[in-house]
């Protein structure tokens, strides 16, 4: 499956069962372990839980297999897809970790580093 249908497929099924405030943040010149990270929340973490179940029913029945899930039955629940990773958080803990500052922040701040090197 392609990576934009499988993005498309998990906004789907996190749709499907109510998700809030879907992110989807483009990190592959930031970090080698995957390329985009899919940001969701849940009202609680019953409804984590589902959203994430969800996701991975519908990535199973497209013959996408899972390649980790982390925090069933938390307030965070993180599905490893490969090229996209899927976290499902409760909005406490979403605005605690504040994944996307986090990981928009880290494109100018490597350009910075890699500059610095470069003059050292």
């Amino acid at each position: 499956m392609q990576t934009e249908q499988l993005k498309q497929l998990v906004i789907d099924s996190l749709e499907e069962l109510k998700g809030n405030d879907i992110v989807t943040l483009d990190v592959a010149s930031s970090t080698s372990v995957t390329d985009f990270m899919m940001i969701a929340s849940g009202t609680s973490s019953r409804h984590v839980a589902s959203l994430a179940e969800n996701v991975i029913v519908k990535v199973k029945e497209q013959g996408v297999k899972p390649l980790g899930i982390e925090g069933q039955g938390s307030e965070w629940v993180l599905v490893d897809l490969g090229d996209l990773v899927v976290h499902v958080m409760q909005p406490a803990t979403r605005q605690f970790y504040d994944l996307e500052r986090l990981w928009s922040d880290l494109p100018e701040d490597a350009e910075e580093e890699k500059a610095e090197e470069a003059l050292s």
